[in-house]
């Protein structure tokens, strides 16, 4: 009968324990990604039971939880709306959060891992709960300038701090106003949400991480890259140069931008062709290389993979190419390569970085309701994309890219720019999608900016990444260069 009894007691006692472990996985281990889950509706009314962390930027609140008057304790507040939201993201009393208010949520809410312990003296002292405050890495200068200087454009604008891989700014447009899917009533969030849904240019698509384009001929300095890298090309390596090529195994013929050939004489060297944005030779430099060169050195940058900062971002694509047509068409950024704004600029970063990419980051600080620094920003390598010696040739080149190549509407008076512009196609009809990514200033880069337009900047097929991207880029360095 004790053998019995005995036997009873230690499967109770195992199931207790079984119980004891999964609740405390499900209280503590997974408390985060609970919380953090768009279908958690109880953790969502119950954040507006506490008063919400800030986001702020510069020490000020670009998203703040006032007092409310209805059965709702808390409002949430957007005192910039528009100029922020690509980054703030909004909060609503229906769905899920997104941007920063939603990749931050159990932070801002007080609901995290970090906060278990404050949970527990709330209960016991009876203190009113608070979320953390969150300090972006976002400079309230270059935010301004970017948005202002995108202005009506459909795109998106990133700068980073090559060093770092700090996120100074981050705009898109069209933009949307996180203040009206932020009020109290059900029926008018989801109706502001569903006419967001359904504007011209998906205002609500954060077009910096989440859009990818074809990058054109800002994916050049990839391509140069893994030549350099190989060691088996320079700078002063020759490309025929004939004014137009017709693709292997098809009738199709490709062109320079130029409909020339790129600068005079029969041959023509990668730099050159790299200042004047000549498509041929880089056709016909990727075809040499090989797919498998060119994907393994654009991975190096970033490519094909997707991160968090801490928003996930989508993935940039270079798939790699079977056929030599293909291949060709990829190596000017055509075909199917693909990229973001954020993609881009981390490349400009690293060339000018001497070939480190850092991961880039939104987040430099979370912070409790005392103010103090409860996690910190630490700059994190990605890793190495190229020797400091190609980095530091591909910089140069883009220097001579602004200050005597196609790339002369990014000029800064007093200042030394490098950048490469990208004028890519995106079908027979259809209007181009341009670009300028660049870094300044050149002798010790502080900024590496990625500009895109969509829709050709309202000029179908007649405009270039020069005469639209890349003033604009301009502007944005000129305000943080104080210029």
């Amino acid at each position: 009968m004790n053998r019995e009894i005995r036997r009873v007691g230690i499967v109770v006692l195992c199931m207790f324990l079984a119980l004891f472990v999964s609740t405390s996985i499900l209280q503590v281990g997974a408390a985060d990604s609970l919380n953090a889950d768009a279908r958690n509706s109880r953790t969502l009314y119950d954040s507006y039971q506490v008063q919400r962390g800030s986001i702020l930027v510069g020490g000020q609140a670009v998203a703040e939880s006032v007092p409310s008057d209805d059965t709702y304790n808390y409002q949430r507040k957007y005192p910039q709306g528009p100029l922020y939201s690509t980054v703030t993201g909004f909060f609503p009393i229906s769905g899920a959060p997104t941007g920063i208010e939603g990749a931050m949520n159990s932070e801002l809410s007080g609901t995290s891992n970090d906060d278990f312990i404050d949970q527990l003296k709330n209960l016991v002292t009876g203190k009113h709960p608070q979320g953390n405050s969150v300090e972006l890495t976002i400079d309230p200068v270059a935010q301004k300038a970017a948005y202002e200087a995108l202005g009506t454009q459909k795109g998106a604008v990133v700068l980073l701090q090559p060093k770092t891989g700090r996120i100074l700014a981050m705009v898109s447009k069209p933009d949307f106003d996180p203040n009206t899917l932020a009020v109290h009533n059900v029926k008018q969030v989801d109706a502001t949400y569903q006419q967001l849904l359904n504007a011209a240019g998906n205002p609500l698509v954060n077009k910096s991480i989440n859009e990818l384009n074809p990058p054109g001929s800002t994916f050049k300095p990839v391509v140069l890259s893994a030549a350099l890298e190989s060691g088996d090309y320079t700078l002063d390596s020759q490309m025929p140069n004939p004014a137009s090529l017709t693709l292997p195994g098809t009738s199709t013929k490709i062109y320079n931008d130029s409909f020339t050939s790129c600068g005079t004489g029969n041959t023509v060297s990668l730099q050159t062709a790299l200042i004047l944005s000549c498509n041929i030779p880089y056709a016909e430099l990727a075809m040499k290389l090989g797919s498998s060169t060119i994907k393994a050195q654009a991975e190096k940058y970033g490519f094909n993979q997707s991160m968090t900062v801490p928003m996930r971002t989508s993935a940039s694509e270079y798939p790699g190419y079977d056929d030599l047509a293909s291949l060709a068409m990829s190596g000017f950024g055509q075909k199917d390569d693909k990229a973001t704004a954020l993609q881009m600029a981390m490349n400009t970063a690293a060339i000018s970085n001497g070939g480190v990419v850092m991961k880039p980051n939104l987040v430099e600080s979370v912070l409790t309701p005392e103010l103090q620094a409860r996690e910190s920003f630490k700059a994190t390598q990605f890793g190495r994309a190229t020797s400091e010696k190609t980095a530091d040739d591909i910089a140069a080149t883009m220097v001579k890219d602004v200050s005597e190549g196609v790339a002369s509407n990014a000029r800064i008076d007093g200042v030394k720019v490098g950048g490469k512009t990208g004028t890519a196609q995106n079908g027979s009809d259809d209007p181009y999608t341009l670009w300028f990514t660049g870094f300044a200033p050149a002798n010790d880069p502080q900024f590496a900016v990625a500009v895109v337009v969509d829709d050709g900047g309202g000029l179908g097929q007649s405009g270039n990444g020069n005469s639209v991207a890349a003033p604009i880029a301009k502007k944005v360095l000129e305000a943080v260069l104080g210029k």
